[in-house]
């Protein structure tokens, strides 16, 4: 047989990881925002002396850095594509962007923490009036990037993306949150010092929002450590594939699902059958909404033992 013919059967392990992705384009806008905001914080920080512009500024450039990484995720996994190094495609870069991201929400926290138990150590005076015109920005500005991120993608092929899926999209959605949080909070924080005195709230409501952050942290970690580690698909998905197959001739007896990109699974299946059907028909059986791009069957006849693989 001609390899031309041979390749009808090869399947195509890129998975649609070429395509560029609607996040992609998104995060890149959000980046633009959060860099202009940048400058402009830290010109106007220099011209007007004011600290609390400068550290804005800056602290608007450390998101936008992390932003660079989802970006770069997302580059990557579309240029590699289809590189036969990777066995399943490049789906998983975009829960190692995810990882990254995660890591950084963490360490972004725990700066919150140290700052304001500092303040609270050592009190320093608060220009109400300019800090609340920072913060009120910071809000407007991180709003706005929430609108562009949004909650859900089309990917123009009828599917959608979630940010459950998308992890590298769910990184960049949480360090904007994570932002608007922190402008939010700080703004009822200096309100109150402003009219009230409690001053003493601004490092209170800074661990406040830092504990919030971590939570974010670490229910992201969880999620991309999942596909990372490749951990088997949730009991529904199982039971799906399970009920899809199974009858009085035919029992799945090992199977094994996992995540090898945004909503995407591959699974091997072995199945042992007193009336065997050929693997490619058991495929046919797989409920097309769980989008399984990748199936390995293995199909045993009970009496025999004779199995035959695809």
């Amino acid at each position: 047989m001609s390899k031309q013919e041979l390749s009808a059967w090869h399947d195509d392990h890129s998975f649609g990881q070429d395509q560029k992705r609607p996040g992609e384009m998104r995060t890149i806008i959000v980046i633009a925002i959060t860099l202009t905001m940048m400058v402009v914080e830290i010109v106007a920080g220099q011209v007007y002396d004011s600290m609390a512009l400068l550290a804005d500024g800056l602290h608007m450039g450390s998101h936008a850095a992390a932003l660079t990484i989802s970006v770069f995720a997302y580059i990557y996994a579309r240029r590699y594509a289809h590189d036969t190094w990777y066995s399943f495609g490049t789906g998983k870069v975009n829960a190692l962007g995810g990882f990254s991201g995660a890591l950084l929400l963490g360490v972004f926290s725990l700066l919150m923490v140290w700052e304001s138990v500092h303040r609270m150590l050592d009190p320093v005076e608060i220009s109400f009036n300019q800090a609340i015109l920072v913060a009120v920005v910071g809000l407007v500005v991180n709003a706005l990037c929430a609108m562009v991120l949004g909650h859900s993608h089309d990917h123009g092929d009828g599917s959608s993306c979630s940010h459950d899926h998308d992890h590298n999209l769910k990184a960049a959605y949480l360090h904007v949150l994570a932002d608007a949080l922190t402008s939010v909070l700080a703004i009822a924080a200096l309100l109150a010092g402003k009219f009230w005195g409690w001053a003493i709230l601004d490092p209170v409501i800074g661990i406040v929002g830092a504990v919030v952050v971590a939570r974010w942290s670490v229910s992201l970690l969880r999620s991309t450590s999942d596909v990372l580690l490749d951990r088997q698909a949730t009991d529904h998905v199982l039971g799906r594939i399970r009920s899809a197959i199974e009858d009085d001739d035919h029992n799945v007896v090992d199977l094994h699902v996992w995540s090898i990109g945004p909503g995407m699974y591959a699974t091997e299946i072995i199945i042992v059958s007193s009336n065997p059907v050929s693997p490619g028909e058991f495929k046919k059986m797989l409920p097309d909404d769980l989008s399984i791009a990748h199936a390995a069957v293995e199909v045993h006849h009970r009496e025999s033992g004779v199995g035959a693989a695809n």
